[in-house]
This record gives structure tokens, sequence and C-alpha cells, in this order.
């Protein structure tokens, strides 16, 4: 896909996810890598009404080349894909389920969702949380660099979701994925649930490696 192919994608991707209430106002960002930078929703822009021509393009260091004013978050997804280079696209969100995850005292910080499905084993699987920074805090960028060599998909306290993906498709899916596990895990909390074996989830693993 060329530059504004991409910008068009962004647009059509992020009002799907703002439509169905995966991001409320103007919360949640998306990035693509592409050749001589990345392309991120601007600050204070609804995913629900974005222009593709106001599209924020910085260059791999984070410099504003042209576009809307870049998210504080900009830095959090410019770390992430220094962090994981198979990355091409990282979407971030402010889904209430996983928010709600997020807030529970008595979760493994380690693997903060547990395999209830072969789809979050295979999108997913494990998704660790860090703890509590203010949104754009340097500290909250550390963190989450630190581990996202290792995951897919970082939980941050009292905050949302960071996922990547191959290509954007990739990382929406896997993050609509995480939010509708997140909200089975909430259904599910307070009753006998369970979850996928060790040996069920080796054998996802397997599958897809």
């Amino acid at each position: 896909m060329n530059e504004q192919e991409i910008r068009k994608l962004i647009t059509v991707l992020g009002k799907s996810l703002f439509d169905r209430r995966y991001t409320a106002g103007g919360s949640g960002n998306i990035s693509v890598r592409i050749d001589d930078g990345i392309l991120t929703t601007p600050t204070n822009s609804s995913m629900g009404r974005l222009d593709p021509d106001r599209i924020s393009k910085l260059d791999p260091e984070g410099k504003h080349l042209s576009g809307d004013k870049p998210s504080k978050e900009s830095r959090l997804h410019l770390a992430v894909y220094r962090s994981r280079p198979q990355a091409g696209a990282v979407v971030h969100l402010h889904s209430p389920y996983a928010v709600a995850v997020s807030c529970l005292e008595d979760i493994d910080s380690e693997d903060t969702i547990p395999p209830l499905t072969p789809y979050f084993v295979m999108r997913i699987g494990k998704l660790p949380l860090v703890p509590y920074f203010p949104p754009g805090d340097k500290g909250l960028v550390e963190a989450v660099a630190k581990v996202a060599c290792e995951y897919k998909a970082v939980l941050m306290a009292h905050h949302g979701s960071i996922v990547t993906g191959q290509h954007l498709e990739d990382a929406v899916y896997s993050a609509e994925e995480l939010e509708e596990t997140a909200r089975l895990f909430i259904t599910l909390k307070q009753l006998n649930c369970r979850a996928l074996n060790d040996q069920q989830v080796a054998e996802l693993l397997r599958k897809i490696a």
C-alpha cells in the first residue's frame, strides 16, 4: 500500500473502532510504520472523525514532518517500534473492558487474562501489565518498551492497551480480540470458569509458530 492508501485505511479502521465504542472522545491512537517514518493520529483527534490529509507524519526519530500535531503518546509508539522491529503498526485503545482488567487488584501482572479462547492465544498470547504512570510520562514509555520486545500486546494499569501487528489490520483485529476476551474475563470472573489448559495452549502456539 502507498502512503495515501495507508492514511485512508487509518481513518476507516479508526472510525470502525470508534463506532463500536472501543474508544471514545479523543482517546486512543493508531500508528503505522512506513518507509521514511510513521503515520499517527493527531493530538486531540477523535478516531471517529479522522481526516487522511491531517494525519501526523514523523521521521524515525520522532521529528514532526507534516500533518497536525502528533499525540503526546507518539513517543510511546516510537519506543514500541524501536523495541519490536517486526511491528508494522500499533493500536492504543482505552477500551472499557481492557481498562477494567487493568484496574483489578487480584490479577497476575505477568499474564493478566487467562487463555479463555484459542483466538486470544493465537492473536495475543500472554498479556503483561505495566504499572501506572501518567499518560505521556517518560516512565510509561520505558516500562512499555521494556516488555514490548517480548510481547505483542501490553496492558497499562488504569489506562488501556497497546497492541502491535505486522500491519494495521493485524494490529486492529488483535486489539479487538483483546477487548472481547477482556469482556469475557470480567463477565466470568465470579463464576467457576475453565480456561484452556497448558497442553491446549502449547498446541495452538505450535500451529502459529
